[in-house]
């Protein structure tokens, strides 16, 4: 996914001035691809220039609030773009390498640093029940909004699934009978390559 294809989204979900669009982004879309307002604010200007958006309103003049909105040549590259194949992309976690490091050089000080992950995906994972409590009611689960519900529930699965991760990780680090990993290959194996 790329900045202006985000931001073009949350514009057609509903026209914006830039403050309220990297608001609405920090509590939305910013879950999944997280964006500086510097950033929106630039793409801003660089789909105005391309004519994909448009400032209005009374505050259209410089240094004024603008509301943006989307042009048809916008809602058409978006249009574009969500249609095109893309291959899922490849994990890149520090803290799995690290667990590979430790798997070599030994877990101290990892264990921390497990339940720490531990502690932050839990938070992330109540805020998202909260988010889903607030807005999704089940009794408007095939509403208008089923699709945003469910990019939702990938967030939510994802976090349920790091949670359960982590807590494998956290009995692995504990140690076997003999301070090794529980049923695992040995700590200095090529597994996983």
């Amino acid at each position: 996914m790329s900045l202006p294809h985000a931001i073009l989204t949350a514009l057609l979900e509903k026209p914006s001035s830039g403050l309220e669009l990297t608001r609405r982004f920090d509590r939305s879309i910013g879950f999944f691809w997280s964006a500086t307002h510097q950033q929106i604010y630039r793409e801003l200007g660089r789909l105005e220039r391309e004519g994909l958006v448009r400032a209005s309103g009374p505050g259209a003049g410089r240094g004024q609030r603008k509301e943006y909105e989307v042009l048809p040549d916008g809602r058409a590259e978006l249009a574009r773009w969500t249609g095109l194949a893309q291959d899922p992309k490849p994990v890149r976690d520090p803290l799995l390498l690290r667990l590979r490091a430790a798997a070599v050089l030994g877990l101290d000080g990892l264990e921390e640093e497990l339940a720490r992950h531990r502690a932050l995906h839990r938070a992330q994972l109540a805020e998202y029940l909260e988010i889903e409590r607030r807005d999704f009611p089940p009794e408007a689960a095939a509403g208008e909004n089923r699709l945003q519900h469910l990019v939702l529930r990938g967030g939510i699965q994802l976090e349920s699934f790091w949670l359960a991760w982590l807590d494998e990780a956290l009995e692995g680090a504990g140690g076997g009978p003999e301070g090794g990993p529980e049923g695992g290959p040995e700590a200095g194996s090529e597994g996983g390559e």
